[in-house]
């Protein structure tokens, strides 16, 4: 195909999609969107057939990266068999994927409920609480993101929620550790684990243990900052939740599936919750998938009460063909492992390196190939370059930088997150750093510049 072809086929792909597509999160006016034309591997190709190194996974989903072979032909050849089924007949990718899933999540959570993406997963634990509970009220982190429903928006602490927030959706929100910005004045580790698991208790103990059915955490918040939690953070909220007879769900829905270097955060922090969701990795986002993983207290209460909900595409054929090649990939090609130590050997000493070197950079923090780099006009004062869920002419300027220098990075507030594919190698890592490397030169040039 000619470059002059392609070229007309990504001006006609733009077209339609200014034409007729209605973008989230988005004022439909402004926007510009980037054209993709293909994918392969940890690049992507725009529509000026330019490379670009893809440092976001997308939307931090495509943990194996674009166009694995394995899981193209899963999903072609399961297409050829049996492309659709309706949720109540039993198929074999369904349970198959399900076996695989419940073989790597913490404890004894081995009941599976596919759903569609990580909201509407959050949203059915939500449920499932409350209905084994009889218990309205759900407790969250300001910080957090769990989706765009209706029940998952309002879960969610982060500024999205504001325009959707009725204010009677029984959820409360509460300060999670986050050191950095310390909440409870804390000074170490210890102490944020200490004063936020104290904070979480009296607010549970002011909104009253007999109306609390959950409390739902992002194992590790990701999209409000790759948030990694003081050791015994998690545990101290396990004990929390059996103290007062409230349902732990952990969010694993950008956590899971290697992304940290383990398959699920909470195994690997030995916290088994109550219904842990997820969605994204689980197959990479090659077709949509969700799902809540049960434990038997949850399942069992079922047993003979119908529970009532449901979705057409509940454990889709072609969904769960995907998972069961993605996971058996990523365990035969020893992609978790190559994502521990890339990030522990590579990503976070390279990090170290360029936060002592750049003025503009007030912290990095991150686990596996989930990273965050936290941009600051003043490191003393820890100003951030632009607002809370918002964002800024410098923010702007990295995202409109990196992708002219040739990686795609995922940005939120002033926060360059860092979140190649799990198969991402050492070479493309050390490509996408250097990059970064001459983003931050430029970011510390606008601080430096904008300084009273």
């Amino acid at each position: 195909m000619t470059e002059q072809t392609l070229s007309a086929q990504a001006a006609r792909t733009y077209e339609l999609d200014r034409r007729h597509i209605f973008h989230s999160w988005s004022a439909q006016a402004a926007l510009t969107p980037m054209v993709v034309t293909r994918a392969e591997g940890s690049y992507i190709w725009d529509g000026h057939g330019s490379r670009l190194l893809d440092f976001s996974s997308q939307l931090v989903n495509t943990n194996l990266g674009h166009q694995h072979p394995r899981v193209v032909e899963a999903i072609v050849e399961q297409a050829r068999r049996l492309a659709t089924v309706a949720p109540q007949h039993a198929n074999d990718q369904r349970g198959e994927a399900a076996r695989l899933i419940a073989e790597r999540t913490p404890g004894e959570l081995d009941r599976v409920f596919f759903t569609n993406g990580g909201a509407d997963a959050n949203e059915h634990a939500v449920r499932m609480a409350r209905l084994v509970t009889d218990r309205p009220k759900v407790l969250t982190r300001y910080r957090s993101y769990h989706g765009g429903t209706e029940t998952a928006i309002n879960l969610t602490g982060d500024p999205r929620r504001w325009p959707n927030d009725n204010g009677t959706a029984g959820i409360v929100h509460f300060f999670g550790p986050y050191l950095y910005r310390s909440h409870f004045h804390a000074e170490t580790e210890e102490q944020e684990c200490r004063r936020a698991l104290d904070h979480l208790t009296q607010v549970i103990e002011f909104e009253g243990p007999s109306t609390i059915a959950a409390i739902l955490l992002e194992a590790i918040p990701g999209t409000a900052g790759i948030l990694i939690p003081p050791p015994g953070y998690l545990a101290g909220v396990r004990d929390l939740c059996d103290r007062y007879g409230i349902v732990l769900i952990a969010d694993e829905v950008m956590t899971g599936f290697g992304r940290t270097g383990g398959w699920f955060v909470t195994a690997d922090e030995g916290v088994v919750p109550d219904l842990l969701t997820f969605a994204k990795g689980v197959n990479s986002g090659y077709v949509p998938l969700g799902g809540v993983a049960i434990s038997p207290r949850i399942a069992g209460h079922f047993a003979e009460r119908p529970y009532p909900g449901g979705l057409t595409y509940s454990g889709h054929p072609l969904a769960c063909a995907a998972a069961v090649a993605a996971i058996s990939a990523m365990a035969d090609e020893g992609v978790v492992d190559n994502a521990r130590t890339i990030g522990a050997e590579v990503i976070g000493p390279e990090l170290s390196k360029l936060a002592a070197r750049h003025p503009s950079v007030g912290e990095v923090r991150g686990r596996g190939v989930f990273w965050a780099v936290e941009l600051v006009s003043d490191q003393r004062k820890r100003t951030p370059v632009a607002p809370v869920g918002g964002g800024s002419p410098i923010m702007s300027k990295v995202m409109a930088t990196s992708k002219k220098l040739g990686m795609l990075p995922f940005v939120n507030s002033n926060r360059i997150h860092l979140v190649p594919p799990c198969t991402v190698t050492e070479t493309e890592v050390r490509e996408g750093l250097a990059i970064l490397d001459t983003v931050l030169d430029h970011v510390d040039g606008l601080v430096t510049s904008t300084r009273f």
